[in-house]
């Protein structure tokens, strides 16, 4: 009996102890402030629950909804893995380099090269249909401005597209007389000089282009580097280089150009890009690449194998599309017809609609690219 009366006293006294310690010892809330520094702090404040449905635990709950849809995203979380990560053929193409382009689409030691930011990937389809009828697709190399048009370019054609970095704003590089467009055709010369370092003939073309005749047939004997006048009065000239105008310098357009990897069309490149350099854009002369050329052509003459294309086979956008009895007076002879001598999209797409030229609404299906979206 007095054993069994010490037992239960040891068992009502740990009994009592359970239940002081359990009445001392503050209740875990599941819904507590995780940014407490403790759940055993002193301050009121810090220990206080906060309930998911009260205002300060819905402004929590969309702090940390913010954080995670906003910030992780960006930061490539695996959390969100698609709004910041490449896949595995975009950063193929980002590693892509200008010599594998050339080598890819190289056909008889010639490349086409034309250089595109985003805004003008419909005049790039409009251009490729005319270069397909004349089946020399295969040789064009895009040189993309911007990584949006790298990767639309290769999803639909791969291999065709390279970008030489950095990459440009596509919104910006396409106002013509800005410095951004003077940055994207600044960048021509270098583009071409590389070409040529790695021992290829290069073909450059703007792509508010159409080729209606195959213009290879027209590069006679073996030049240092061909190109077309850019001047808007019928003329008869010889195929040297023209006299300087009034400003002490020709007008040649850099918009169509083929150049020989010799000595003398690596020269006149370089001479280019020098130009460029020492008469940089602004405001006042909002200028672009072109003068830096005719520049160039004048001060190399005497030491580059200069061929000036017939102006009937290449007549710049001025004299075809505002000089109508010329047109009928030189039919059957227009080999390149280019749509410049006019400013903005829609005014060149409607020009080029008005005369026939606009193939994207039709033949898209003749296009590499095919059917843009």
């Amino acid at each position: 009996t007095s054993r069994f009366r010490i037992r239960l006293k040891l068992q009502k006294k740990k009994k009592n102890a359970q239940q002081q310690f359990l009445h001392q010892r503050p209740i875990q809330n599941p819904f507590t402030n995780p940014f407490s520094s403790s759940p055993l702090s002193n301050s009121s404040t810090s220990n206080r629950p906060i309930s998911l449905f009260s205002r300060n635990g819905l402004l929590l709950l969309l702090a940390l909804l913010v954080i995670l849809g906003v910030f992780l995203p960006w930061a490539g979380s695996p959390l969100f893995p698609f709004p910041n990560r490449l896949s595995s053929s975009q950063s193929r193409w980002r590693g892509y380099s200008l010599a594998q382009a050339a080598k890819f689409v190289a056909k008889n030691g010639t490349v086409i090269v034309c250089a595109v930011s985003y805004p003008y990937l419909p005049f790039l389809n409009n251009w490729l249909i005319s270069v397909s009828r004349q089946k020399h697709q295969d040789q064009v190399l895009v040189i993309a401005e911007d990584y949006a048009t790298l990767y639309k370019v290769n999803d639909k054609w791969p291999g065709h597209a390279v970008l030489i970095p950095p990459a440009f704003d596509s919104q910006t590089a396409h106002k013509f007389g800005s410095q951004g467009f003077f940055n994207f055709t600044a960048r021509r010369p270098q583009h071409l000089l590389q070409i040529l370092e790695l021992g290829y003939n290069v073909m450059y073309n703007d792509v508010d282009m159409v080729w209606l005749q195959d213009p290879f047939q027209y590069l006679e004997g073996k030049h240092d580097a061909y190109f077309m006048d850019d001047m808007t009065a019928p003329l008869d000239h010889s195929h040297a280089l023209p006299p300087p105008g009034k400003k002490g310098r020709t007008y040649i357009c850099s918009c169509m150009i083929f150049l020989r990897p010799t000595n003398g069309a690596k020269l006149l490149m370089k001479k280019w890009i020098e130009e460029l350099q020492t008469q940089p854009w602004s405001r006042a002369k909002k200028a672009n690449d072109q003068p830096g050329f005719n520049w160039a052509l004048n001060k190399t003459a005497h030491q580059v194998d200069l061929y000036l294309l017939s102006q009937a086979a290449f007549p710049t956008g001025g004299l075809y599309f505002k000089n109508s009895t010329w047109v009928k007076e030189t039919k059957g002879k227009h080999v390149i017809i280019h749509n410049n001598y006019i400013v903005g999209f829609e005014k060149k797409t409607k020009r080029f609609r008005d005369f026939g030229l606009w193939l994207v609404d039709d033949h898209a299906s003749e296009s590499p690219l095919g059917k843009l979206e």
